[in-house]
């Protein structure tokens, strides 16, 4: 009897999967987990599913082959592109486009131009809608609702409402004709302050306050601190900056008139008026709308994984 009191509590600390510790007895069967529960396969989901892959790949097409015309388009020759305009392979490979953009044409001259006013605007961008993002998410200041509502309300006009009045200020300071008439104006935009105010209002205030214990001051806290764990939104008006100025054409008609100062949209819509060209020369024209596209799609597919993802750093409240 002492024995088996004794050995009872060693048996029952030898299965700690059994609640309460009693042992299973020796004729009952193991609990298994539970089988995932699939439900079967009708015939009418099978052709749902496949008329919505259809739909999908029908729009899919929609918005990429004229991108894949545009480039089997580059590799023709005059004389082929004007025959079958709308054909993916080329009857007779020809780089004699690629070579007349940038021998016997001013678009490196435009690339360039486009170069200077992307690097700064996006830069520009960068630095001054991270300030007024944070100003507006965490200074608290007499009449910050009126800014934050001006900005609002700036988001919804229009901007070819904007051109004339854009004309006449930069004309009204002397800044037409000039790089400093293209950048400047484009430095800063309502999306990408409204983009970091929101992002930084997610960031605890705990990081700050314990930073302005250390004697760190506002705009130390701002660029030692809180802009370092903004990286995904900064990511994000990095390319959004890009791609806008890279691309922008309204800015560059109402500022600039000197031929040397054209930008790459401005010089690819004068191709595609026929104004620098004779003939239809298709592939000339598609050749340079293949080459202006490339940087923005490079920048694109490099950081599109960091857009707007978390935060970086954990704090612990």
């Amino acid at each position: 009897m002492s024995e088996t009191v004794k050995t009872a509590p060693a048996q029952a600390t030898t299965n700690p999967t059994v609640p309460g510790g009693t042992p299973p007895s020796a004729g009952s069967p193991r609990p298994t987990a539970p089988k995932p529960h699939h439900r079967p396969v009708t015939v009418r989901g099978i052709v749902a599913r496949s008329v919505l892959y259809a739909v999908l790949i029908a729009i899919a097409l929609v918005y990429i082959l004229p991108f894949l015309i545009e480039i089997a388009t580059t590799f023709k020759t005059d004389a082929d592109a004007a025959a079958n305009p709308v054909t993916l392979v080329p009857a007779n490979w020809s780089t004699v486009a690629i070579q007349q953009l940038f021998l016997n044409s001013d678009f490196p001259l435009w690339f360039k131009n486009s170069a200077i006013v992307t690097v700064f605007v996006t830069a520009g961008r960068v630095f001054f809608d991270s300030l007024a993002g944070y100003a507006l998410a965490r200074l608290h200041f007499r009449g910050r609702g009126v800014v934050f509502a001006a900005l609002i309300a700036v988001m919804s006009v229009p901007a070819v409402v904007l051109l004339i009045p854009k004309f006449l200020v930069i004309n009204q300071l002397g800044m037409y004709d000039s790089y400093a008439g293209m950048i400047i104006p484009l430095l800063v935009d309502a999306a990408g302050v409204f983009i970091m105010k929101n992002f930084f209002e997610s960031i605890p205030v705990s990081v700050e306050e314990q930073a302005h214990i250390d004697g760190a001051g506002t705009f130390r806290v701002f660029w030692s601190i809180v802009l370092p764990m903004a990286r995904p939104a900064l990511v994000t008006i990095i390319i959004l900056s890009f791609q806008g100025s890279w691309n922008e054409l309204s800015q560059f008609i109402i500022s600039t008139q000197d031929p040397s100062l054209t930008t790459l949209t401005k010089g690819v819509a004068s191709l595609a008026s026929g104004q620098l060209s004779q003939g239809t020369q298709y592939p000339l024209k598609l050749a340079a709308a293949v080459i202006m596209t490339i940087p923005v799609a490079v920048m694109f597919f490099v950081f599109q994984k960091r857009i707007m993802n978390t935060s970086e750093g954990a704090v612990k409240e």
